[in-house]
C-alpha cells in the first residue's frame, strides 16, 4: 500500500515555495542593512584601504553565517526552494567568502602600511605575529584550499567522498573566524547592540546547523532503527538496497526525494552519498538504487542483510507537491530514472502522464520492467529512447520533443539524468517556451 498525502497537506506544501523565497530575501536584506549600520557605527578607519578591509571583514562574517544556514538543511528552505537551488546558492556564497577572505586582509594590511608609512610585507609580518590575526590568516588559507579543490578542474579528479571530507574544514574556518572577529573586529565590540547582533546571528546559524545536521538525524534514526532488508542486483553495475525500520509510516517522505546515506561498517562516517528513492515510500520500507561509480556506491552489493543504515533526510523539492497543473512529463537519463520511477508510482500523478527514458542501449535501461508495469497500471505512456545522440537521433531538439509530446508546453516537466542530458532538455524546454514554473530538475549539484 502506498501512503497517500492529505490534500490539505499538499496545498500547504505548494505554498512553501513563495514563503521560503520571501523569508530568504527578507533575511538577506535585513542583515545586509544591519551589517552596514554596524560598519557606520564603528566609525571611519585610518584611510580608505582600512575602511574597505573592515567592511569586507563584516561581509565575510555574515557570508560564513549564511553558509552555515545553507548547509543546515532547514525544512522550510529545502522543501520550499529545493536542494539543487540551495546548493547553487551555497556555491556562489562560497565564492563570496573566497574573495572576502582574500581581499579583507589585503586591504587591512594596505591600510596599516599606508598609515604607518611602512612597506606592505613588513606590515604583514608584524600583524601576523599577533595570535588573533594569525588565526584569521589560517582560516583564510583554509578557505582558499577548499575553493581551490572545488573548482571544476580539481573537482573532477576527486571522489565525492574526498570532496565531502575536505568541506568539513569549513567548521574549522568558522571557529577560527569567530575567534578572530571577537578579538580583532572593531564593529563587533563597538556597542552592546553590535555584540548582541553578532552573537545572536552566530547562535542562530550554529543552532540551526546542529539541529538540522545532528540532533534531528540522530533522533530520527534512533526512532526508526533502519536496517538493510535486501540487496538486489539490477544490472552488472547497478544495485537496489531495500531498507526497513520501525514506524516508517511516521517518516514524512515523498516520492522523488533523496536521503544522504551512510552505512556504518561499510564506509567511514564522513563518507556519505545522496541517493534518491527508487520506489515511492509505502510506510514499511524504503528503496534506493545506485550505480557503482564511487567507493560507496560500488560496494553496496556487498552490504549484508541486517546491516545498520544511517539516513539523513529526506531532502529535495523534486516532488509532485510543486506541480502547477495536472499534466506531467517525466524525463530521465541513465541512473536518473530512480526518482522518476518513484514519481511514476505516486498516486497523485494521475492518468495520461508521459515518461521518456533515454539510454545508450536497451540493456542499460535500469528498472525497465517495473516502469512498463507501472505505466500500464497508471495509464501512462512510456518511451524508451536508445542509440547515440547525433544526426537524426536527437530527441531533445524542440521539434522532436514536441512531435513526441505535442502538448509539452502545458505539462509540468520533471527531468533527472546526466548533466549533458539535463542541459539539453532544459535548453529545449526554454526554446519551446515552457513556463519556468512548470520545469522541475533534479540536478544533484550536491554530488556533482
Amino acid at each position: 500500500m502506498i501512503a497517500v498525502t492529505h490534500p490539505q497537506i499538499r496545498t500547504a506544501r505548494r505554498r512553501l515555495r513563495p514563503s521560503a523565497r520571501l523569508v530568504a530575501a527578507t533575511f538577506l536584506v535585513v542583515n545586509v542593512a544591519a551589517v552596514h549600520l554596524l560598519f557606520v557605527l564603528a566609525g571611519p578607519a585610518n584611510n580608505t584601504f582600512g575602511s574597505l578591509g573592515r567592511l569586507l571583514g563584516l561581509y565575510l562574517a555574515f557570508a560564513l553565517a549564511v553558509q552555515l544556514l545553507l548547509i543546515a538543511r532547514l525544512p522550510l528552505l529545502d522543501r520550499g526552494i529545493g536542494m539543487d537551488r540551495l546548493t547553487g546558492w551555497h556555491r556562489w556564497t562560497g565564492f563570496v567568502i573566497f574573495w572576502c577572505a582574500v581581499l579583507h586582509p589585503t586591504f587591512v594590511i594596505l591600510g596599516f602600511a599606508r598609515y604607518d608609512g611602512v612597506p606592505f610585507l613588513r606590515t604583514a609580518l608584524t600583524l601576523f605575529g599577533q595570535l588573533p590575526v594569525l588565526l584569521g590568516l589560517i582560516a583564510a588559507g583554509l578557505i582558499v584550499l577548499i575553493v581551490a579543490l572545488s573548482v571544476r578542474i580539481a573537482r573532477r579528479r576527486l571522489s565525492y567522498e574526498t570532496w565531502h571530507a575536505v568541506h568539513l574544514l569549513m567548521y574549522a574556518v568558522v571557529t577560527l573566524g569567530v575567534i578572530h572577529q571577537v578579538y580583532e573586529g572593531t564593529a563587533f565590540t563597538v556597542t552592546v547592540g553590535a555584540q548582541v547582533y553578532w552573537w545572536g546571528l552566530w547562535a542562530f546559524a550554529v543552532g540551526a546547523l546542529v539541529t538540522g545536521r545532528l540532533i534531528v538525524p540522530l533522533a530520527r534514526n534512533a526512532r526508526h532503527r533502519l536496517r538493510v532488508a535486501a540487496v538486489v542486483p539490477e544490472a552488472d553495475d547497478v544495485v537496489s538496497v531495500h531498507v526497513t525500520g520501525r514506524d516508517l509510516h511516521r517518516l514524512d517522505v515523498r516520492a522523488g526525494q533523496f536521503f544522504l546515506w551512510r552505512f556504518p561498517g561499510h564506509n567511514r562516517w564522513w563518507q556519505v552519498n545522496p541517493f534518491s528513492l527508487s520506489a515511492a515510500p509505502n510506510g514499511r520500507s524504503l528503496r534506493l538504487t545506485a550505480k557503482g561509480i564511487g567507493t560507496t556506491s560500488a560496494g553496496l552489493r556487498d552490504l549484508p542483510v541486517g546491516a545498520k543504515v544511517f539516513a539523513e533526510g529526506p531532502y529535495g523539492a523534486f516532488t509532485l507537491d510543486h506541480r502547477r497543473g495536472t499534466g506531467t512529463l517525466l524525463i530521465a537519463g541513465g541512473i536518473g530514472i530512480t526518482p522518476i520511477r518513484s514519481l511514476l508510482e505516486d498516486p497523485a500523478l494521475g492518468p495520461d502522464a508521459v515518461v521518456i527514458y533515454r539510454v545508450r542501449r536497451a540493456a542499460d535501461a535500469v528498472l525497465l520492467g517495473e516502469l512498463r508495469n507501472l505505466a500500464r497500471a497508471n495509464g501512462a505512456r512510456l518511451h524508451l529512447l536508445t542509440g547515440r545522440t547525433g544526426g537524426a537521433n536527437q530527441p531533445f531538439l524542440p521539434a522532436n520533443l514536441q512531435k513526441l509530446v505535442p502538448d509539452v508546453t502545458s505539462r509540468d516537466v520533471f527531468v533527472c539524468g546526466p548533466a549533458p542530458l539535463t542541459t539539453a532538455v532544459l535548453d529545449c524546454l526554454r526554446k519551446l517556451k515552457v513556463p519556468p514554473r512548470q520545469i522541475h530538475a533534479e540536478l544533484f549539484r550536491l554530488a556533482a
